[in-house]
């Protein structure tokens, strides 16, 4: 595993600033900690927008599509029941009465579907060590963390030369 350079700031507007410095002369970043999220990193860092929403609505799409075989099937075909003096002799005449549980049903997929793939793609599973370079990332500092073997040409002096002129509190080695 490649050894990493890492420089922790008590602000987070100053470690934006310091990643923007240290973008602007060619050294890649790896990675950004920070203890909650900061608006406009992502730009700066270049991170492509999520697709978890498109996940989510096709785990909705599903759920809708499941509810309403399993409504037809249950309350039409198998066991139709006379409920209020409701039809129950096809799925369009009942579909105001379905429309309650399969609204609760897409959302409880959706959601469901949804922080199941942010677990799975970010491997976030319960018991697995934090990725987490230093304790105080997760409370009160932000860190930022660059790799020396991809920063090719650059030696690791150059390297701090850089994370110093950022300003961070600290600059440690992993």
């Amino acid at each position: 595993m490649s050894k990493a350079i890492y420089a922790l700031y008590d602000d987070d507007e100053i470690m934006v600033e310091g990643a923007k410095s240290i973008l602007s002369k060619n050294i890649r970043i790896k990675d950004v900690y920070s203890p909650f999220p900061i608006h406009g990193l992502e730009n700066v860092l270049g991170i492509k927008w999520t697709r978890l929403a498109i996940t989510a609505f096709l785990y909705g799409l599903t759920a809708t599509t499941l509810a309403l075989i399993g409504m037809y099937y249950f309350m039409i075909e198998d066991w139709p029941m006379n409920i209020g003096g409701k039809p129950s002799m096809n799925l369009y005449q009942n579909l105001p009465a379905f429309i309650p549980i399969t609204f609760e049903f897409t959302v409880l997929c959706a959601a469901h579907g949804m922080a199941i793939t942010y677990f799975v793609r970010n491997g976030l599973f319960p018991g697995m060590p934090a990725r987490n370079p230093h304790p105080r990332t997760t409370d009160d500092h932000f860190a930022i963390e660059i790799m020396k073997d991809e920063n090719g040409g650059i030696s690791d002096d150059e390297i701090r030369t850089i994370l110093q002129d950022t300003n961070p509190v600290e600059i440690f080695e992993k």
